[in-house]
């Protein structure tokens, strides 16, 4: 099983379609959530998701868009970014974001992992540190290996024998295409970050997603991407729909 992990587009159809183009082949796709909000092309990437047929679970911002929550729970300018979203999605693509289920979600063909947006006890956690994931990973019932996005930091946690330790990507380059693999090892629980397709927070500005790999003997490998896309054109597109500046000047930063 190859199963392509994305997460956090927001938007973001040039980084959307520079991830899918840097991805390697795999068998699946699963969507950690978050498929609109930030950026200026919701219709656009909501399109390109459907079209894939996998999987996806709900992220707060795509709760928020389809009117299922209310803007109060956003800072100015994420409230800003989803009042503008919500003026200009199209009724089908709104159905489709209500629709989309809340995680934990399961697989038949991986038993041994779990998708989510926020956490498995919260899919508006913000799992950022051992802490926080050490209390998840204590939760009674869960898989062994818990994918997650919403912070937009590529990377994640393993934990065993009562401890919990941080993982992060390695890089040689911050330009191009760039990979870093990580094998997970026997015994060990993980809860794996893609990271965020169109608005990442880890001072790399180039979209993020992962591949996970497992052939049912072990458990597997998890390779993180690193995709450059055309920044100039999707912040222009946040200029144009008078998006808040911010939202454009911060994809180049990659904060």
């Amino acid at each position: 099983m190859r199963l392509l992990l994305l997460s956090d587009i927001h938007a973001n159809l040039e980084a959307l379609e520079a991830c899918l183009h840097a991805a390697p082949s795999h068998d699946q796709v699963v969507n950690l959530g978050d498929i609109v909000g930030y950026n200026a092309s919701p219709n656009e990437v909501c399109e390109r998701v459907k079209a894939m047929g996998s999987p996806v679970v709900r992220g707060n911002h795509d709760r928020v868009c389809s009117g299922l929550s209310g803007l109060s729970e956003f800072n100015f300018v994420a409230a800003m970014s989803a009042r503008w979203t919500q003026t200009i999605l199209e009724p089908e693509h709104r159905e489709w974001l209500r629709s989309l289920p809340q995680g934990p979600l399961r697989r038949d063909d991986l038993p041994g992992a779990e998708f989510v947006h926020g956490s498995p006890r919260d899919e508006d956690e913000y799992v950022l540190n051992s802490s926080t994931a050490g209390q998840d990973f204590h939760l009674p019932g869960h898989a062994d290996i818990i994918f997650f996005g919403h912070t937009h930091l590529q990377g994640g946690f393993a934990y065993k024998d009562g401890k919990t330790r941080a993982i992060a990507p390695l890089y040689r380059s911050s330009q191009g295409v760039a990979y870093s693999k990580f094998t997970l090892a026997p015994g060990e629980r993980y809860l794996i970050n893609p990271g965020s397709v169109g608005q990442p927070r880890d001072n790399d500005w180039r979209g993020a997603f992962a591949l996970y790999e497992s052939d049912g003997e072990g458990p597997g490998t998890v390779t993180f991407y690193r995709a450059p896309y055309d920044v100039e054109l999707a912040q222009q597109r946040i200029l144009d729909a008078e998006l808040p500046e911010r939202l454009a000047t911060r994809l180049v930063l990659g904060r």
